[in-house]
């Protein structure tokens, strides 16, 4: 039996691709494997072509390439592989597997290779020192591949005031401030980001000027003598101010934190560009009443503000109903000249105490009401619901003394 030659030329007896070659990514910096598998290759041979420039990386078992990091593996006679090390954006594009057949076969896969994003450096904003009132425009320039999507947050994660709205983020390079406050001083992030790990961000801090301002809670503060009072003042400054307290002559005010017990003592507690600051005056005597004056400065300007002290009286001690009874019936005598009467349901019994006789039902200044009115003289002095019903039924009595003793006449 004769083979006929053309038996030979039937696509069975040529090599063929087991599978297509796929399409990788890989980050910059790692290795990439590209794979072609061929079936029945027989006599042909297998070569790898950069299909861009047209360059023969490998045939069969050879390395053409004087690229270093290209090498070659394959198994079986079935498999071959080509190995890129430590990949470059330039190794990015298509990469193709021949058979030496006639016509030539082959196949192609594509090589991506992504960059995480960079921060430009020569072309981003570092931080800034700008007046209140003035305009600021924070850049921000990064690379990587993709190109990165870039936005300016605050750190600290507060809206921002941008355009007469309040936002959490600005997209974009270009973050602008119109006519920049106190309030737009922070700490900002420029965040660059393309899918490819890690994002990158760069913090650019925006300090705003301005000279200091003032307010004080209470401008007029009231204490007794031998009390303990605390005057109060806020500042807002940057540059930081120097604050002090003076007296109304216009003598500052120093106090040592080391000891304790002087007369005065300041404090001060700092947030951001707001400085709390306090004067203690202890133990307060006549001559402390007066005026004193906070005072901020720094480099911008100065400001500062009046706080009064006067004096008030000394709360009145309060007595509790019985120990009050007690006290006063000490050295009181009944007054005999008349029999105790009945205002309702009240015995109304005489008493003196050096001064004028007043009534008062017996047992009444054990009601529970706390009082320390058991003469005219503290009604006087101390005007509370009890003095008025006491005088009520001091009335009450002498209005009934009187209506008795007329009935008698009768």
């Amino acid at each position: 039996m004769h083979e006929n030659p053309s038996d030979f030329n039937t696509e069975a007896n040529f090599p063929r691709f087991a599978e297509p070659i796929p399409n990788i990514t890989v980050t910059i910096g790692r290795d990439a494997l590209l794979a072609c598998v061929v079936d029945n290759l027989k006599g042909y041979k297998v070569a790898w072509v950069r299909v861009d420039t047209q360059t023969i990386l490998s045939i069969h078992h050879n390395v053409i390439t004087q690229n270093p990091r290209i090498s070659l593996t394959y198994n079986d006679h079935r498999s071959w592989y080509l190995h890129i090390r430590e990949v470059e954006e330039s190794d990015r594009g298509w990469y193709m597997c021949q058979v030496n057949t006639d016509p030539m076969r082959s196949r192609k896969g594509y090589l991506q290779v992504v960059v995480p994003p960079a921060i430009i450096e020569s072309m981003t904003s570092n931080d800034m020192v700008v007046r209140e009132g003035t305009n600021v425009t924070l850049n921000c320039k990064a690379k990587g591949f993709p190109e990165p999507y870039v936005m300016w947050r605050r750190e600290d994660g507060d809206e921002m005031a941008i355009g007469g709205e309040n936002v959490n983020v600005v997209d974009g390079e270009i973050l602008h401030i119109t006519k920049v406050s106190r309030l737009h001083m922070a700490a900002y992030l420029c965040v660059a980001s393309n899918g490819v790990p890690p994002s990158i961000s760069k913090r650019v801090q925006l300090r705003v000027q301005f000279p200091p301002m003032l307010s004080i809670p209470n401008q007029l503060e009231g204490a007794y003598v031998g009390q303990d009072v605390v005057l109060e003042c806020h500042t807002e400054a940057y540059p930081a101010s120097i604050n002090y307290w003076t007296t109304e002559r216009g003598d500052m005010i120093i106090s040592d934190t080391s000891r304790t017990g002087d007369k005065f003592e300041t404090m001060s507690r700092n947030t951001g560009y707001t400085k709390y600051m306090s004067l203690k005056i202890r133990n307060v005597g006549l001559a402390d009443f007066g005026s004193y004056r906070c005072v901020a400065k720094n480099s911008l300007g100065e400001t500062d503000g009046l706080i009064k002290l006067d004096e008030i009286p000394a709360p009145t001690t309060i007595l509790t109903t019985e120990s009050l009874y007690n006290n006063r019936s000490k050295g009181r005598k009944a007054n005999k000249k008349h029999d105790p009467m009945m205002v309702g349901d009240y015995g109304v019994e005489e008493w003196k105490e050096n001064g004028p006789s007043i009534r008062h039902p017996p047992g009444a200044f054990h009601n529970g009401a706390a009082t320390t009115l058991t003469t005219a003289g503290p009604c006087i002095r101390t005007v509370t619901t009890y003095c008025c019903v006491l005088v009520l039924l001091q009335l009450l009595s002498a209005f009934a003394s009187h209506h008795h003793y007329h009935r008698q006449q009768r």
